[in-house]
């Protein structure tokens, strides 16, 4: 992605850089794509050739970081395509996105991943991270060619929505990826408890009369991977944490100096399994909705940072996947446009502080997969995120900028946005023009 040679100079905003410890109002000076300076607005009084852009009130960021999301192409480009996928990523603040494997084919070859990259320099959008198949077809068998897919482009290696069943591919997976330098982020859910389920295993399943999941079909995949990652010296991610147990494990893990990271995704921090009360398919996901406790666990273990980031887990799905019985019905909902909206109320009520979500959000997402850091330190290139924490707005279907429609939020009022977004020290989206016609933004 080209950058910009043009000075772009953000006036009197609020810096919070966690990789650097900032938290001041400042002024943030972008020149040839790159961070310039960082001083007070005072400090460039005399500056007369930059365009000078007024953020004060606002919050600026390093641009921010989604680990998991689904772009859906190659293959499924009627749920989403890069180019749709990296339109919502900026106007969710994100400057960075890592694709899973599960488009079809399944990116298991450097075919599809040179596909993605050259569709996202198309685009010229986001920057797509592309991350590759553990096992070839995401069979959870024969292990996928690691050093073909790291030499094109992929930055780690998942099966995404299914796990590595098998524990001696899982320790071979891990040893490779140990020599390599990678990390592999998995899917933990035991198929032979998991049965086929449609929502989280309690009363209220039973009720309903759909198939559960208990909270012991994730943990104990949680506890193996914490042993083979004990065994091999290996890294792993836990993708979308659900039980407050697994914060627990994975708390034990990180004491005991197992290279084990975590992310949680905002709805398993705002919603609990009432949400599917009345068979709503818009709330149903993998890892399931669970227990008011579990949403709980999710809030205690970010804040601890014992999860260390927050990621999406973007999944579009067309209307005809999700206007039918619930058991038919796809897993996944959106998320890119409406993440930093869900954390950042989060941080309205006292759960964790504003420093700490964008720590999650940026530097502790790159952390996890060991990827360039996001930052705002000189000389580093110049992605931002300026996020306004007042302004609000009802969550309507022309406000998403993907292909697909999928979430149970439409009609929710979101306070707090991404205000603009910048890629390379280019504009790439601002909030003017999603809400572009709306009274007063709201």
């Amino acid at each position: 992605m080209n950058g910009s040679t043009q000075k772009i100079l953000l006036v009197g905003g609020r810096v919070i850089d966690p990789s650097q410890g900032i938290d001041e109002v400042q002024s943030v000076l972008i020149e040839d794509g790159s961070i310039a300076a960082i001083d007070a607005p005072s400090a460039f009084a005399g500056l007369s050739d930059a365009t000078q852009t007024n953020v004060e009130g606002k919050v600026v960021t390093p641009g921010l970081v989604d680990i998991h999301v689904h772009l859906r192409e190659p293959g499924q480009e009627w749920k989403e395509t890069v180019e749709s996928g990296v339109k919502a990523a900026v106007a969710g603040g994100f400057t960075r996105v890592c694709c899973m494997p599960n488009t079809r084919p399944i990116n298991d070859s450097s075919s599809v991943t040179e596909n993605i990259l050259e569709k996202a320099r198309a685009a010229n959008l986001a920057r797509v991270l592309p991350i590759g198949a553990i096992t070839m077809g995401s069979k959870g068998e024969a292990l996928a060619p690691y050093i073909e897919l790291r030499d094109a482009g992929c930055v780690a290696f998942s099966d995404d929505g299914w796990p590595v069943w098998n524990s001696g591919v899982m320790r071979k997976a891990l040893e490779y990826n140990l020599m390599l330098g990678t990390v592999l982020t998995v899917h933990e859910e035991d198929l032979g408890l998991s049965n086929d389920f449609s929502m989280n295993e309690s009363p209220r399943s039973v009720k309903m009369g759909l198939k559960g999941m208990p909270d012991a079909a994730e943990n104990v995949m949680i506890a193996r991977d914490i042993e083979l990652a004990r065994l091999t010296g290996g890294r792993v991610h836990f993708c979308h944490v659900s039980t407050a147990r697994g914060v627990e494990l994975i708390r034990r893990a990180k004491e005991d100096g197992i290279p084990v990271t975590a992310e949680v995704l905002p709805h398993h921090f705002t919603l609990d399994e009432s949400a599917v009360a009345d068979y709503d398919t818009q709330a149903k996901m993998s890892m399931p909705l669970r227990l008011p406790e579990d949403v709980e666990g999710m809030v205690v273990g970010l804040r601890d940072g014992v999860i260390d980031c927050i990621s999406s887990d973007h999944a579009p799905h067309e209307a005809d996947s999700k206007i039918v019985e619930f058991e038919k019905a796809s897993f996944g909902i959106l998320g890119l446009q409406t993440t930093v909206p869900l954390t950042l109320a989060k941080v309205r009520d006292g759960s964790w502080s504003l420093n700490r979500a964008i720590e999650a959000l940026t530097i502790d997402a790159t952390r996890c997969l060991n990827i360039e850091p996001a930052t705002l330190r000189k000389g580093s290139v110049a992605d931002v995120t300026v996020l306004d924490l007042e302004k609000s707005y009802v969550l309507k279907e022309e406000h998403i900028l993907s292909k697909s429609i999928n979430t149970p939020f439409f009609g929710q009022e979101f306070q707090g946005h991404a205000e603009r977004t910048y890629v390379g020290g280019r504009e790439v989206f601002s909030i003017d023009d999603l809400l572009s016609g709306e009274e007063g933004g709201q």
